[in-house]
């Protein structure tokens, strides 16, 4: 057996799955969707559900932390740089850079001399993330696959080290007292209670597929399947692809602003040595292992990126071993993701069908 014809198995199942979900009444569709997002607001509370928090226990730290500080933080990355990766076809390994600038954007107007609240620090990090996204790739995007990727990887190496060499952005000292978001009611923002960091954190990603969905569906999700695809026919059939690359670096930037803010005020302390390079190499990493250019492919990506070495710290040093290969069997059994695009995973399935 080919392992296209492996895959084409492995993937049908799947295929299956979702054009029955689809071909499902609008009420009977509306509800389950509801249902699922009762179940994922809850998600702090899943570790007290007997099996199902045997699963995810991460030993040794508590879920809730592991939720917000990492699990939260990599999901909504993941669904900026699959806009970048997934969505446009442009590699970037520098995507750690947008992300540090949302954060220190946040800590530089709620700390010391500004004391801006969060809620108007959010906006604001958003906008200087995307004019970083801006400035990028302006000069850049003209350039093509390696090329592309080193540059990229350069901009998150020179955000990192002027960080660190700033002192108005706190030196490797960093910055501290970050403000947090305003409590509203029972959900109040503190140290020790992470709940409503998920309840937000989770609103804010559910926004973010809502817009994400409608710009693929839209003619710029169009354009940037055509750059995807084929750069030369898309630009000889009239698409601006230096335009419609520079709008997915801008709105991947402002994703990964909006992380970086909500980063900064959960830990209320950011250095420069919270945004280094292998940031961007992990969150590349679950844009790959969930599925490029899906959306609900790269939200699984990462969850596992970010639980996966939580969920094995038993093992100590080893843990990283472990994790290393999962990716690689993931990689080889499923090479395009657990989660693949759709249109992905029918093309691959009708191609081992004219194999067989």
């Amino acid at each position: 057996m080919s392992l296209t014809e492996a895959f084409r198995q492995r993937t049908a199942p799947q295929l299956q799955l979702g054009n029955r979900f689809r071909a499902l009444p609008r009420p009977a569709k509306w509800s389950l969707s509801a249902l699922l997002i009762a179940a994922l607001y809850l998600t702090p509370y899943w570790p007290d559900v007997p099996v199902l928090g045997w699963i995810i226990n991460t030993p040794g730290t508590s879920f809730e932390n592991v939720l917000t500080d990492q699990i939260m933080m990599f999901i909504l990355v993941a669904l900026g740089l699959n806009v970048v990766v997934g969505f446009a076809g442009l590699l970037d390994l520098g995507y750690v850079g947008f992300y540090a600038v949302g954060a220190y954007t946040t800590a530089v107007v709620t700390s010391g001399q500004f004391t801006l609240p969060w809620i108007a620090a959010l906006p604001l990090s958003v906008i200087m993330a995307m004019i970083a996204g801006v400035i990028l790739g302006t000069p850049t995007l003209r350039l093509r696959g390696d090329y592309l990727a080193i540059v990229t990887l350069g901009f998150g190496e020179i955000i990192r080290i002027t960080a660190n060499n700033s002192d108005w952005l706190g030196g490797p000292r960093g910055i501290s007292k970050i403000a947090r978001p305003p409590s509203i009611g029972p959900l109040q923002f503190g140290v020790l209670n992470a709940k409503p960091y998920w309840y937000l954190g989770f609103t804010v990603i559910l926004i973010v597929i809502f817009v994400l969905t409608r710009l693929e569906n839209s003619r710029v999700g169009r354009a940037w399947a055509a750059v995807r695809e084929d750069e030369d026919a898309a630009e000889l059939m009239g698409v601006d692809t230096f335009k419609f690359k520079l709008w997915a670096f801008a709105i991947g930037a402002a994703i990964g602003g909006i992380a970086g803010s909500l980063y900064a005020s959960k830990v209320g302390f950011i250095n420069p040595d919270n945004f280094q390079l292998q940031l961007s190499i992990l969150f590349l990493a679950a844009v790959v292992l969930g599925g490029t250019g899906s959306m609900y492919g790269v939200i699984m990506g990462g969850f596992l990126v970010a639980w996966i070495p939580e969920r094995f710290r038993g093992f100590a040093t080893r843990r990283y071993f472990v994790f290393g290969v999962v990716l690689v069997l993931v990689m080889v059994f499923r090479p395009q993701g657990i989660i693949p695009r759709r249109g992905a995973a029918a093309g691959i399935a009708k191609k081992g069908e004219s194999d067989v």
